[in-house]
């Protein structure tokens, strides 16, 4: 018996699994592929607390933000406190960006308005000629997604004794029993879905009446360049991306001139990022085709316009690009996350959007305050109780099934000495 089982091992789960068991939980997490291969290693591996507005969901960044240090510092897994440097290459985007500044500094967020030779200074490849200036922020960090999330289980079977179980795909939850697609059972007190775009064979309909948007995006990773980026990198497209600046007054003007001037760009929702990796591989991006658009095949229309938007304001002559791919999430339309509970003992997160990486381990520490019932949790989270929705065939028997194991406070339970594996593939 467990007490915590996470279906599925991306950032969101593997942020839940560190949040019980370092608490003193027994947590097994189930994972339906061979590894994780979604949305958490299809991403630029940004923890970008500057694209949250401020208030709650901003504190909710931050609050991941400090998690994800502790977490980095005591894995010893790669990361760099680089900071995010957005270009400006036209009075009007500077204009958003001080008044982001000013609002920002405010708000205790710091960051500081740059003029072009700082800027230079800082990141050498951004282009000079025609550089009104740039917004620094010292609060971003830069991780590798596919190291972290090839990394993390492995620190946490080894420091936390969380069991993983790869090439498992659960097809039925009624708790306490978890069954997979191969006929394994596992048993847990709670059960946290973390299945991210795959919502999967279990409570399907959970969160139908929300409507969460499944979002395609397309990104590119150079072969290596010799020098460091410097700051992670944005431009004046990127400001009608994020809702952290919809706050500024200037903003309308300048989506205005947007929709005139880069009318392609807007439709296919793109916006460009850089980013390095420790081997200094530049990771560029991105778009984002909502709903109905979203087809399997990429587009080379939209790598063309991703990168020619890239030369405005960065020398991308050398740059080879090594890889291309597509990811996809689904995304609130609204709150930053939804949160559904189906049952008793089972909790659904999911709908973060582009925002996984960033908000993960926050919202981790707010579900397993939760579960042990420490204070009240994910208040700025689309929240469905159980009664909204019908929760799955298998839920019927799931309060009568769970009454004997109280949700909350187990850890004086955990066998510390169980025969279960600590590591596990399921290979096909």
């Amino acid at each position: 018996m467990f007490d915590d089982a996470i279906v599925g091992a991306g950032i969101v789960g593997l942020a839940h699994a560190y949040e019980l068991a370092k608490r003193g939980r027994r947590v097994v997490v189930l994972e339906r592929s061979p590894r994780a291969v979604g949305a958490s290693i299809r991403n630029f591996g940004m923890l970008w607390p500057i694209g949250r507005p401020a208030g709650e969901s901003r504190e909710l960044a931050l609050e991941s933000l400090a998690i994800w240090r502790d977490v980095l510092q005591s894995t010893g897994i790669w990361f760099e406190k680089s900071g995010s440097l957005h270009a400006a290459r036209s009075d009007d985007e500077a204009r958003v960006l001080k008044e982001f500044a000013e609002q920002a500094n405010q708000d205790s967020f710091a960051c500081e308005w740059l003029d072009p030779a700082s800027v230079v200074a800082r990141s050498p490849r951004v282009r000079l000629e025609g550089l009104i200036g740039g917004l620094f922020s010292p609060n971003e960090i830069c991780v590798d997604p596919r190291r972290v999330v090839a990394e993390l289980p492995l620190k946490l079977a080894r420091d936390f004794e969380v069991a993983f179980v790869f090439g498992a795909e659960v097809v039925e939850v009624d708790p306490p029993r978890v069954r997979t697609a191969n006929g394994d059972e596992y048993r847990a007190k709670n059960v946290i879905i973390c299945s991210g775009s795959d919502i999967g064979r279990t409570f399907p309909n959970a969160f139908a009446e929300i409507g969460l948007v499944p979002c395609k995006l397309q990104m590119m990773r150079t072969a290596p360049i010799a020098e460091p980026l410097g700051p992670m990198l944005a431009a004046g497209l990127t400001l009608k991306h994020y809702p952290g600046f919809a706050a500024c007054p200037s903003l309308a003007h300048l989506i205005q001139r947007f929709e005139r001037e880069f009318p392609r760009h807007v439709e296919l929702g793109i916006h460009v990022l850089v980013s390095q990796t420790p081997e200094g591989e530049l990771t560029i991006g991105d778009s984002h085709e909502y709903g109905p658009a979203i087809e399997p095949f990429d587009k080379t229309e939209i790598d063309d316009l991703i990168l020619s938007y890239l030369n405005l304001f960065f020398d991308s002559s050398d740059l080879k690009i090594a890889s291309r791919w597509h990811g996809v999430y689904l995304k609130h339309p609204s709150a930053d996350y939804a949160i559904a509970r189906p049952a008793e003992g089972v909790i659904l997160v999911n709908g973060v959007g582009g925002a996984g990486m960033t908000l993960s381990f926050g919202i981790a520490a707010r579900t397993a305050n939760e579960i042990l019932g420490i204070k009240a949790a994910h208040t700025h989270a689309h929240t469905i109780a159980n009664a909204e929705f019908p929760a799955s065939r298998h839920a019927e028997h799931a309060e009568n099934a769970n009454a004997e194991f109280p949700a909350s406070r187990h850890a004086e339970h955990a066998d510390k000495s169980a025969t279960e594996p600590v590591f596990q593939r399921n290979d096909p």
